[in-house]
């Protein structure tokens, strides 16, 4: 049987077999179709899929980087299946997938998905990093301690994260009064997104050695991504979000990664394709 006269599975950019095994590759790619807690705009749970599916039009080669990323290997798992007992059980699962991959040397890039699945990667990798600190994008502090009567809401991810290690956040423009009062109770300095080029190396000085990055893509302007569950005016460009990265990337050690919250039905499918072009501009820094 001819196998080049079938579709090839559906990994990310539909590399070829021997760029995606997953004992060779160095990036796995977890897809994680959730999104119960959402309170405005549903639909990320079709992200994972959308990003997937839109990466097999990138450009495999990195003018800017002058490399194929690619070449690193990149292995895409099947979506995980959320739990129906609700978000703190789906967080223990991606805990427990992400631990047993973090285990093997391997760099996960998780897509959401909403945010709260964040909490069981940071988990996961805390646990193998000591000394891990966590970049946020985003356009929202989510700093919540409870929201609809849930600690593990999206709006409380970084509350859960901060419990575990400390968080560095960039692009925030929009939080609850609970939550500036957290952050003026713990001296935090977000650094805010109000048109103003971001202060690179500040953000960088504030992490640690090891970094986990966290990409709401709602960080990034409505006239780019309108796309996701929260959608807030003022956001950062697709250049300094790539500044802010490949900076951290040069000075700091990224462990892993996600990127979530895209709501594929609440925009162009240009969202989708851009997502898929963040995640290998990412996986293409670490080379």
């Amino acid at each position: 049987m001819n196998k080049d006269l079938f579709y090839p599975h559906r990994n990310f950019a539909s590399l070829p077999p021997q760029y995606a095994d997953f004992e060779t590759s160095k990036v796995v790619i977890l897809p994680v179709p959730y999104d119960s807690t959402t309170d405005w705009r549903s639909g990320s749970r079709d992200g994972p899929m959308a990003i997937i599916d839109a990466s097999r039009y990138l450009e495999l080669y990195d003018h800017e980087l002058d490399r194929e990323s690619y070449l690193v290997g990149i292995h895409t798992l099947p979506e995980l299946q959320p739990s129906m007992r609700g978000p703190e059980e789906t967080v223990a699962r991606v805990y427990e997938v992400a631990s047993d991959l973090a285990q093997k040397g391997k760099f996960v890039v998780m897509l959401g998905g909403e945010h709260s699945l964040t909490v069981g990667m940071v988990r996961a990798f805390r646990e193998r990093f000591d000394g891990l600190s966590v970049l946020q994008l985003d356009a929202h502090a989510d700093l919540r301690d409870e929201y609809e009567d849930s600690k593990y809401s999206h709006a409380c991810v970084m509350r859960r994260v901060l419990e575990c290690c400390p968080i560095v956040q960039v692009g925030i423009r929009s939080l609850s009064q609970e939550e500036h009062r957290f952050l003026t109770l713990n001296q935090m300095h977000p650094f805010v997104a109000q048109g103003l080029p971001l202060d690179e190396e500040g953000i960088v000085s504030a992490l640690t050695a090891d970094v986990y990055i966290t990409i709401d893509l709602d960080v990034l302007d409505p006239s780019i991504m309108s796309a996701v569950g929260t959608p807030e005016p003022g956001g950062i460009s697709w250049h300094e979000i790539l500044r802010v990265l490949r900076r951290v990337a040069e000075q700091r050690r990224i462990v892993g990664c996600d990127l979530v919250e895209l709501c594929p039905r609440e925009g162009p499918s240009s969202c989708a394709f851009l997502a898929a072009k963040l995640a290998y501009k990412l996986i293409g820094f670490l080379s």
